[in-house]
């Protein structure tokens, strides 16, 4: 374990830490944050259709390309570990196994916080799938009976990411975070995923849309703070204040 504060973020394909949670990666690398990336697959199967048209493509060249784009927008956000799990897509074989090691990774890391899936999609399973994953690997992390003698987790907040599609997936935001400084680091990640270029723009108009809800909520045109870029999350659990 890193001397480092740390994260953890766990994404069900290769892209969708870069699509979604881009700017939080690399703004808290940039803070001095150990940052490591859980893909629990490589989206081969579902998530890869413009090199699937490529005659005489395979299983395995698409998922070393996928691979290669997420190591690549790994190294431009400053992260300090990528891991792949390989464990396949549409749909998401996440056995007993597959958590056991999600666990591992939790009480590695021991992240401050930890970024993650909606809790519903209807378009993509794999992303709840990846999301409730995520929170049992948490619960299990934190339990003194699993593996007794090594250092249990403590309580990271989980902050889950924002769906392609919000207002079909239940999904709140209640945090908007200022990427301005970063978005560069983004832009440059979201063009590693060449596998996916029909979102490169559509990620960027949702960063900017967010950027302009971070003002309003900052205190709006009386004393808001202007933000180009932002991206939003929901927190899954209570925040500890000691004032608002």
């Amino acid at each position: 374990m890193s001397d480092k504060p740390t994260a953890l973020v766990v994404s069900a394909h290769a892209a969708d830490f870069v699509w979604r949670a881009a700017g939080a990666i690399a703004l808290h690398a940039a803070k001095g944050y150990d940052v490591t990336i859980v893909c629990l697959s490589f989206g081969e199967r579902g998530e890869s259709a413009k090199l699937w048209k490529t005659k005489g493509m395979t299983l395995e060249r698409v998922k070393a390309a996928r691979r290669e784009e997420a190591e690549n927008a790994a190294k431009v956000l400053g992260a300090a570990a990528l891991e792949c799990f390989d464990l396949g897509d549409y749909p998401l074989n996440l056995d007993p196994a597959a958590t056991d090691r999600l666990v591992d990774m939790f009480r590695r890391v021991q992240p401050r916080f930890v970024l993650t899936h909606s809790l519903s999609d209807p378009y993509n399973t794999d992303h709840p799938a990846a999301a409730h994953c995520t929170l049992n690997a948490r619960m299990v992390a934190q339990a003194w009976g699993h593996k007794p003698g090594e250092k249990v987790l403590g309580a990271p907040q989980v902050y889950l990411f924002e769906p392609h599609q919000t207002e079909q997936c239940g999904w709140k935001p209640d945090t908007l975070l200022d990427i301005s400084e970063v978005w560069d680091q983004k832009r440059a990640a979201i063009e590693c995923m060449a596998g996916q270029e029909h979102l490169w723009d559509y990620y960027t108009n949702v960063a900017e849309n967010r950027g302009n809800q971070f003002q309003r909520n900052s205190g709006g045109q009386s004393g808001g703070r202007a933000a180009r870029q932002a991206e939003a999350f929901q927190s899954v659990f209570p925040r500890t204040v000691d004032a608002l």
